[in-house]
């Protein structure tokens, strides 16, 4: 990202232990994130201006690929994602002093990066309401969903299994863009749930703190959100979608 983050001058809280949440494992991920928020505020603490801005450099660039790939999917543009992912990084920036260790750092920044989107996507729905914008640029949620997407590489496969190995890519390349243009039709609260749970892999837990909604209502939003994708799947002649995954 090339705009420069400035670290706030007030002094964050502690973190404090959650006792729903049991102690990190020394060398997991959780046990990561906790280092990389305890770095940044014992840095607050330090005169040294350079030291504070490592600090939150090296949390920032340990998020900034995810927290990215959560705005691409939502908005399904590079330019417009790298601008809602600088958005997100100055409110994490802003609101870490909030962040109590309730939740883990990443589920929080992920949390306050998908109001980000939302909060983009409900303004522009409001600009755009009579207009039925389905195909705009091509649709580029197909590259966002797992970057090569079907295993092989280019260039692949051997001279016999040529033919039906490229017609079965084709197809399968046909079916991803018509989920991924049917995702751009449903509600933007219904995409995030899909995107979280789907592409993102969060547990129930982390859903519902990213979302900020209770745990037992996380089933049957996950079921309307997978219902409305079908629907709109449908809408395309597409038949049964991606919506039948299994939990």
């Amino acid at each position: 990202m090339s705009r420069r983050l400035t670290p706030p001058r007030n002094q964050p809280k502690p973190v404090q232990p959650s006792a729903a949440r049991a102690e990190p494992e020394v060398g997991s991920d959780e046990a990561e994130e906790i280092r990389l928020v305890e770095a940044v505020r014992a840095a607050q603490r330090l005169p040294s201006p350079a030291a504070r801005a490592r600090a939150w450099e090296e949390l920032l660039l340990a998020f900034q690929d995810r927290l990215y790939g959560v705005c691409f999917r939502m908005v399904r543009d590079p330019e417009r994602a790298r601008d809602l992912t600088q958005d997100a990084m100055v409110k994490v920036i802003q609101g870490l002093d909030s962040y109590d260790g309730r939740a883990r750092l990443s589920t929080w920044m992920i949390r306050v990066t998908m109001n980000v989107c939302l909060s983009h996507l409900r303004k522009e729905k409001l600009r755009r309401h009579a207009s039925l914008d389905v195909s705009e640029e091509g649709g580029t949620w197909a590259g966002a969903i797992t970057g090569s997407g079907d295993g092989g590489g280019p260039g692949t496969g051997g001279r016999a299994g040529r033919e039906p190995d490229m017609l079965g890519r084709v197809e399968r390349e046909e079916a991803r863009r018509m989920v991924l243009q049917a995702m751009d039709m449903i509600d933007p609260d219904q995409r995030a749930i899909l995107t979280l749970r789907d592409v993102q892999d969060l547990d129930y837990r982390d859903i519902a703190e990213a979302l900020d909604i209770p745990l037992g209502t996380v089933k049957s939003r996950i079921f309307r959100a997978r219902e409305a994708l079908r629907g709109a799947i449908e809408s395309l002649g597409g038949g049964q979608g991606r919506s039948d995954e299994s939990e």
